[in-house]
């Protein structure tokens, strides 16, 4: 007998992309071996915009005034979730003159990704199919 189809959850995200020197800071969350953007899910009654700040905030420990300007809205399967799609918005910030990232929350490591190569093995599905071809594009 076929097994019923299911149709995946899909979680609303927020994440920021902060490049420095074709670097890309990624977190990768305990318990995770993929890395993946500083961001997470919409709370309810928050603005993705909202979310974005406040995720940045919480993992990264870096407070932004604004989550800086749209790089893309993607869909892909979540990293960590199993029958999981993540509708991410993503944007693109600079890292404040004040700001130094450090791992906060659930975040167990940060890393600098290199834009111009290197393993991409341990980046989340949505970051390496979709956020790193829209930040190569963009320059």
């Amino acid at each position: 007998m076929p097994q019923p189809s299911t149709t995946p959850s899909v979680l609303t995200i927020a994440a920021v992309c902060f490049v420095r020197e074709r670097r890309l800071l990624t977190v990768r969350k305990h318990g995770s071996h993929f890395f993946q953007l500083p961001g997470g899910k919409v709370d309810p009654g928050e603005s993705v915009a909202e979310a974005a700040v406040r995720e940045v905030v919480e993992e990264i420990g870096v407070v932004l005034a604004t989550p800086g300007t749209v790089l893309g809205r993607f869909r892909e399967r979540a990293a960590n979730e199993p029958d999981t799609l993540v509708d991410a918005t993503v944007w693109r910030a600079a890292m404040p003159e004040d700001g130094a990232p450090v791992a906060a929350a659930e975040i167990a490591e940060l890393r600098w990704l290199d834009l111009r190569g290197g393993d991409r093995t341990t980046l989340a599905p949505l970051l390496r199919r979709h956020v790193l071809p829209a930040l190569l594009a963009t320059g």
